[in-house]
């Protein structure tokens, strides 16, 4: 039987949230494959719209509060109160991918979104089913092992399709523990993981350009 956890919502819906989550995974491909300042311009239109889109559903518009709530409503893990307007996952995507792309070659932006996009998913998935060993913020290591091994295959497919050299995959290895940080303590660090977990990845895999 699905059930409630902490999160507030079952896990039915909290699949259904990581297939949205997943259905991202379009971004990095474009970035191994579009012109960089093109699409890092397209990503601030579509925060901007985004954000834009929210905003109208906390103020209650009323058609687009039935259209919203009929595809998204079971998955908010927090209704707002009309006029509250809480800030969904879906606009730190977009910033991150917007920011990584202007501070990263486009190759490695695309690793880092696809360590965000597979590796949050696998630790809520995996952690909510499977996750018997808890560590801190309800999270579990189970769910930490499963950021660590799917971050990591995610990292390593982008970097062979972005036809990056081997020394990439070490630094990629190495910055998806910190990266599984940023996931881990995200109530700690008071910025959505959606956004912090790109940056850090970003961080490792740009050192080799600097050190060899």
């Amino acid at each position: 039987m699905d059930h409630l956890d902490g999160s507030g919502i079952s896990y039915w819906n909290e699949v259904r949230r990581k297939l949205i989550h997943l259905s991202s995974l379009w971004m990095p491909l474009a970035m191994c494959f579009l012109p960089r300042i093109p699409l890092c311009i397209a990503f601030g239109v579509m925060l901007v719209l985004n954000l834009l889109l929210e905003h109208a559903y906390a103020s209650g518009m009323p058609c687009l509060v039935r259209v919203y709530d009929f595809f998204f409503g079971g998955m908010l893990r927090k209704k707002p109160e009309k006029g509250q307007w809480i800030i969904s996952g879906g606009p730190y995507v977009f910033a991150s991918a917007c920011l990584t792309l202007a501070l990263f070659p486009g190759r490695i932006a695309a690793c880092c979104m696809a360590v965000m996009l597979l590796g949050d998913t696998a630790a809520a998935l995996i952690g909510r089913r499977f996750g018997h060993h808890k560590t801190v913020n309800g999270k579990s290591w189970e769910g930490v092992l499963a950021f660590l091994l799917a971050g990591y295959a995610g990292c390593a497919l982008f970097l062979l399709i972005g036809g990056l050299t081997p020394r990439f995959y070490l630094w990629g290895a190495l910055g998806v523990l910190p990266a599984a940080m940023a996931e881990l303590f995200e109530k700690q660090l008071h910025m959505d993981d959606n956004f912090t977990i790109p940056v850090v990845m970003g961080i490792f895999l740009s050192l080799p350009c600097f050190l060899f």
